[in-house]
């Protein structure tokens, strides 16, 4: 039967011609445009999908595509990377060597970094060759591919490159979710097989008999309801019986179960053991299950290569089709399955395979209190969950429910699912866990280890009393492992952070430390810091928090954002540009969102409010990618700034609008006093100065703390509103708040500066308003230096010294305008106006919606450097930014010029005119 089966890869498209044009026609539009697309190819098991898939490579690699070629299985479904992996690190030429997988140890989240090699492995060969990556049976692809497949289409969009996925008939399967996934932003095809006619069928009858088909082969294939796989099955046996002369038994029985019925009780009980191990299985792995000699099963592999139920690819045995295999295993009693499955476990283990390797089996086949599979599960759990917290929590919750509960290992393995949950974002998950784990009333040292274990899932969800409260629980009992007590000391100290008295919370951080460094416990020591930078960025105490996060990022790299952060906060943005190229030469450890975050922070310092924009963007893209969001509150309260700043009122009331949405999910006191202060400057901008008051001054009632980390440079702005509104008591406030600043930082000019500023505004003082423009220049902010003079400048009209006011306008108005701060810049315009500078009535700047002068300035760099023939990595390098940042701008480039494909931007880009 192998040969027959591989005959019938033309004859198997009898019927699909229409289908099959489609996907030639979408592999023919990749190579025209240039530009990215992705088909799925859908039906149920034997319809055609594979035969049509592999017609579709050949048609491909005919036209000049490079291929990779592969399929998932059902086994392997767990095994992170296992389907993704047979497309682009095997074949003739391969997209990624293997070993630059194992660099994935040192990443934090490796799925970001994997990603992004991915795509730059598959973007170089785009740039020389048109790219199809096929990936056959994609409902069983694992979780660490659908990941990989749901990002990868749309980071390579502007590239010729065609996703080809088959899966199963249904709706909501994981193809599904990855067509869901991109279809807003490339072109999406699925294509459905149905049934075949009757005459396709009758076509392909006649193609595997080579004779006329009667009446009664007709009425037999009607069993088949048009599968055809079902009917060439049938087929065979037909022509199989009538070589033999013996009788034709009816429907399915003909295809495959008669055959099986025909083997030797070897070959059967071979096969039921691959049947086991998983569509593709080793020979030897095989014959271990059937406690055989490998060279006494010979006879039995040649006849069932013979019979077309198997094919031998040199390293593997594969069933021929997944239906020939679920054949043959359900031929075995249930409760024989499950000892099989737990045997095969113990084989790919014993054999040197990975534990993840083994999981499938332990899944299928392990029963409560079987230590081996629990041990198994943790194994593979500590193994996957930097790929794949996702699936380390599923596997870590699964050993759980193995051991029955109250034994010790239970709370161990709890512990184990505890930590995997939150770190795959179910937090909700995670504390349920443990708190079932301590109701069961542990040793104290275990009860410690679970609190400590707990303390990140609290801190998480912006439980901070309580993360205080189970601390201080857990520390005033006696057991604990001193590494422990460190851990949970620093807890302790990180859920103080929020009181409003930080003085007992920098005693705890401190003592934490000293406790983490006298038990040389590294985790504890962390947290220690951490826990001491959050406090000091709570007194607003700069020099220190940079002190502690510059140790920490020494203790763990993946905190060098926080470290460059910190250097902002102190106007030091040499050295936080410094780190900032180092972070994107060296990314080991980082995390990808915090990067940008640092990056975005930097970019806005440094009045570059487009490529702050982009980062930002990205930034939160990263978060949803990873189901981890921490500064997307943050992040979208600044974007809708910018869009103020640059005059795009629509823009700003989405991203106040998403901002709220946001803190819904996340509604901690910081969070809660950002959304509030934009509410304030929107109600401002839009004329109700009652509204912006009202919420300037919940504001300063959230807590003291907040005023240091909201407020450092937007002060000034707090201020107008409070004296807009008349409430000079509020502004006051801000003054001293800035006053208060500034002498915890005295060697932050921006601090200096808008302290003086802060105090000029309220009293209406053009001096202090000169000496705030005298300090800030030694800041590096434009945006800041800028406002304090065009507060300089109206303080000055008001004094009727005109021409000091036009100087200092003017210099803001530069200023405003080369940050792109066009809003800005116009009040600016209109003050000079008043003053009979201003020329032409000051109007606020909008860039057109499309074409090239839609473009920012950082999108036209991108443009250009693409359309010179430069990947996103190389550009990325030339820019000195995240490659993600530039997919960030090459895609909003894409969307306003209107183009698909970087053939049609370098076509664009040569015929504008000369700068």
């Amino acid at each position: 039967m192998a040969g027959s089966g591989r005959s019938l890869s033309r004859s198997g498209l009898r019927g699909r011609e229409d289908e099959l044009r489609q996907v030639q026609a979408l592999i023919a539009s990749v190579a025209r445009t240039g530009s990215g697309a992705l088909g799925l190819i859908r039906g149920e098991p034997g319809i055609g999908k594979t035969t049509l898939l592999t017609e579709a490579v050949a048609t491909a690699r005919s036209a000049g595509f490079s291929v990779g070629l592969g399929k998932a299985d059902e086994l392997h479904h767990v095994v992170p990377l296992s389907s993704l992996a047979t497309c682009v690190l095997h074949g003739e030429e391969p997209f990624l060597s293997g070993d630059v997988l194992v660099d994935l140890a040192r990443r934090h989240d490796q799925r970001i970094w994997l990603v992004e090699r991915l795509a730059e492995a598959i973007e170089a060969r785009a740039a020389r060759v048109p790219v199809l990556i096929a990936l056959d049976d994609a409902q069983w692809a694992d979780s660490l591919s659908r990941f990989a497949l749901k990002q990868l289409p749309r980071r390579l969009r502007t590239s010729p490159v065609l996703w080809l996925l088959t899966g199963r008939q249904g709706i909501g399967g994981p193809a599904e979710e990855i067509v869901a996934a991109v279809a807003d932003e490339l072109p999406a095809v699925t294509v459905p097989l149905g049934p075949l006619s009757g005459a396709a069928i009758g076509q392909l009858a006649g193609d595997t008999l080579g004779t006329a088909v009667d009446e009664q082969v007709r009425g037999l294939l009607e069993g088949a309801g048009g599968n055809p796989f079902l009917a060439v099955e049938m087929l065979t046996g037909l022509r199989t019986a009538a070589a033999s002369g013996e009788p034709v038994p009816p429907g399915l029985v003909v295809g495959v179960r008669g055959r099986l019925r025909s083997l030797q009780p070897d070959t059967l009980r071979f096969l039921q053991m691959g049947a086991v191990l998983g569509r593709g299985f080793g020979f030897h792995d095989a014959a271990a299950l059937c406690d055989r000699a490998p060279a006494t099963l010979i006879p039995a592999l040649e006849e069932a290569l013979h019979a077309g139920l198997l094919d031998d690819d040199g390293t593997h045995l594969v069933f021929r089709h997944d239906l020939l295999r679920q054949a043959v295993y359900v031929g075995i009693p249930p409760s024989a399955r499950k000892a099989l499955h737990r045997a095969a476990a113990h084989r790919l283990v014993s054999a040197g395979h990975q534990p993840i390797d083994a999981v499938s089996h332990v899944l299928r086949g392990a029963l409560p209190g079987d230590e081996e599979a629990v041990a198994l599960l943790g194994r593979a759990a500590d193994d996957v969950l930097p790929f794949t917290p996702g699936l380390a929590a599923d596997l870590a919750t699964r050993a759980l429910e193995l051991v029955p509960a109250a034994r010790p290992s239970w709370f161990v393995v709890g512990e184990q699912a505890v930590v995997c949950l939150t770190r795959a974002g179910r937090n909700r998950e995670a504390l349920s866990t443990g708190d079932r784990l301590l109701a069961c009333r542990p040793p104290v040292e275990t009860l410690g280890r679970l609190q400590a274990a707990l303390g990140l899932t609290l801190w998480n969800m912006d439980l901070a009393d309580e993360l205080r409260r189970r601390t201080e629980t857990a520390l005033a009992l006696d057991g604990a492992a001193p590494e422990v007590g460190a851990r949970l000391a620093a807890l302790r100290a990180l859920a103080l952070s929020r009181a409003h008295d930080l003085g007992p919370a920098r005693e705890a951080g401190e003592d934490a430390l000293r406790a983490a460094l006298d038990v040389g416990d590294d985790q504890a020591r962390g947290q220690a810091l951490f826990a001491l930078g959050e406090i000091a960025l709570n007194a607003g105490e700069n020099a220190v928090a940079l002190e502690r996060f510059t140790a920490l990022s020494a203790v763990d790299s993946a905190f060098l954002p926080e470290e460059i952060v910190a250097y902002q906060h102190m106007d030091d943005f040499e050295t936080s540009e410094r780190l900032l190229l180092k972070a994107v030469d060296d990314a080991r450890g980082l995390r990808e969102a915090m990067f940008l975050w640092a990056q975005g922070q930097q970019h806005l310092g440094l009045g570059r409010l487009d490529d702050a924009d982009a980062d930002f963007v990205t930034m939160e893209r990263l978060e949803d990618d990873v189901r981890v969001p921490v500064q997307q509150v943050n992040g979208r309260v600044i974007r809708s700034r910018i869009a103020l700043l640059r005059g795009d009122r629509e823009a700003a009331r989405q991203h106040l609008a998403a901002a709220r949405d946001r803190l819904a999910a996340k509604p901690n006191p910081g969070n809660t006093a950002a959304v509030r202060f934009l509410e304030a400057v929107h109600a401002d901008a839009d004329g109700d100065i009652g509204l912006a008051v009202d919420r300037m001054r919940r504001v300063q009632e959230q807590g003291p703390f907040l005023r240091w980390r909201l407020l450092r440079t937007w002060v000034g702005s707090a201020v107008r509103m409070a004296l807009r509104g008349a409430d000079r008591r509020l502004a006051e406030d801000l003054a001293a708040q800035a006053a208060a600043h500034a002498e915890r930082n005295p060697s932050v000019p921006t601090a200096l500066g808008v302290a003086a500023q802060a105090l000029g505004l309220v009293r209406g003082d053009p001096a202090l308003l000169e000496r705030s423009v005298a300090l800030l220049e030694a800041s590096p902010r434009p945006l800041v230096r800028a406002a304090a003079r065009a507060d300089l400048g109206q303080a000055l009209l008001a004094a009727h010294r005109t021409p000091e006011a036009v100087a200092a306008l003017t210099e803001a108005h530069a200023a405003f305008t080369a940050s792109g701060a066009h809003a800005a810049a116009a009040r600016v315009k209109l003050d000079l106006t008043a003053a009979g500078a201003g020329g032409r009535r000051a109007t606020s700047r909008r860039l057109p919606v499309q074409g090239w002068g839609a473009l920012t300035a950082s999108e036209k760099k991108v443009a250009r450097l693409v359309a010179e023939g430069h990947t996103n990595r190389a550009t990325a390098d030339l820019l000195v930014v995240s490659p993600h940042t530039v997919n960030t701008h090459l895609t909003s480039a894409f969307r306003k010029l209107s183009v698909n494909s970087r053939v049609q931007l370098a076509n664009l880009v040569r015929a504008l005119p000369e700068d």
